[in-house]
């Protein structure tokens, strides 16, 4: 895998604005991951390939921020979305549940950082 092929913070944040979500799977044993890594997590696998992860999944926790960081106004929502063979972490608007379906919604944006939102 050459360098170009590395999926980055930037590269990840970029689609992320434009409303696609970016993961990596590991070939050497199928393991997918909603964020950019250096190895694969499951078995340490440094040949990551970039893949469109699904853009609807099921809401696999989920807690309310009532004592929000500087910059945000709350209370509101953060959960782990399960997408099938990756999960990842976002925001999550509307009052949703565990088991939940949700649907990419797009880019929620503070400070130049970006996050996924799902509703």
């Amino acid at each position: 895998m050459s360098d170009d092929e590395l999926l980055t913070h930037q590269t990840w944040a970029d689609a992320l604005r434009d409303g696609e979500l970016l993961g990596q799977r590991c070939p050497e044993c199928g393991h997918e991951t909603a964020a950019p890594k250096a190895a694969c997590g499951r078995c340490g696998s440094r040949a990551l390939e970039t893949v469109a992860l699904p853009t609807a999944g099921t809401v696999y926790t989920e807690t309310t921020m009532s004592v929000v960081p500087r910059g945000f106004e709350g209370p509101y929502q953060v959960g782990v979305v399960d997408l099938g063979e990756a999960r990842v972490l976002a925001r999550l608007e509307g009052e949703v549940a565990i088991g939940d379906r949700v649907e990419l919604e797009g880019a929620l944006e503070v400070d130049g950082e970006v996050a996924p939102l799902f509703s």
